[in-house]
């Protein structure tokens, strides 16, 4: 199969090209960088000519709700459409776990009019929702340091390595599409706080963490982002995570 990665240079993107190129798959790797803009749709068709699936994990430049929803709802339509011209038979979309019981973020609601897209697209589709990537953790501390203090709310996470989710996507865009959604997360559930405190045991810097409810990108969060009993457990644990990069 040809299978073109939209966003195929990034984190997940890049494992996901090399994880299906072992597939014995051919693997286009499709990103402005190599002149593919979902966003203006310029180098879609070129693109996409000859592919069997598309995998989308791309991400909006700006986490702000009308920028964000404006990149995510073009970028799949511009998509959608070029997958019709081209016969694509299989829309494969990277996507957040809980993202439609968190109406208040705006970039949530942008990945939940994404989702929607692609449903109503007319092309065979697997969505793979995902907890936060385990590459996250360390930003958000840096975000929300004030001081030697890293003031962190207890939100509940449960984060997963990159490398899993790659595989999950790997996996999905060489499978029958499913027409609905998978859930994925990582083994263990931790407080946001609690994450930043094991990563600080890992790697000492000289900071402390706080706890604080009203700090940061996750304050106010509903206790969703865990994911419930059908969330598929990937193997990776932070702590170990950590050890290793």
């Amino acid at each position: 199969m040809k299978i073109v990665v939209i966003g195929g240079t990034g984190l997940i993107g890049s494992q996901v090209v090399a994880l299906v190129c072992d597939g014995g798959h051919e693997a286009v790797a499709a990103s402005p960088s190599t002149g593919v803009d979902t966003l203006t749709g310029q180098g879609l068709a070129a693109a996409l000519e000859g592919a069997d699936v598309v995998v989308d994990v791309s991400n909006s430049p700006s986490f702000d709700t009308e920028p964000a929803l404006e990149f995510f709802t073009r970028s799949a339509q511009h998509l959608i459409d070029a997958e019709k011209k081209a016969g694509v038979r299989h829309h494969v979309t990277l996507s957040i776990v809980g993202v439609d019981q968190v109406p208040d973020y705006g970039y949530y609601r942008a990945k939940v009019a994404q989702e929607k897209a692609v449903r109503d697209g007319g092309v065979p589709y697997s969505i793979v929702r995902a907890t936060q990537f385990f590459e996250f953790i360390a930003p958000v501390m840096d975000m929300s340091t004030v001081g030697d203090q890293v003031r962190m709310p207890s939100v509940r996470l449960r984060p997963i390595a990159s490398a899993d989710v790659a595989s999950a996507v790997a996996e999905a865009a060489q499978a029958e599409p499913l027409n609905g959604v998978r859930d994925i997360g990582g083994p263990e559930i931790h407080g946001l706080d609690r994450l930043g405190e094991i990563t600080l045991a890992a790697k000492p810097d000289g900071r402390t963490v706080v706890t604080d409810e009203t700090a940061g990108l996750f304050a106010g969060m509903p206790d969703v982002l865990v994911g419930d009993d059908t969330v598929q457990v990937a193997a990776t644990r932070y702590e170990d995570w950590l050890k290793r990069n």
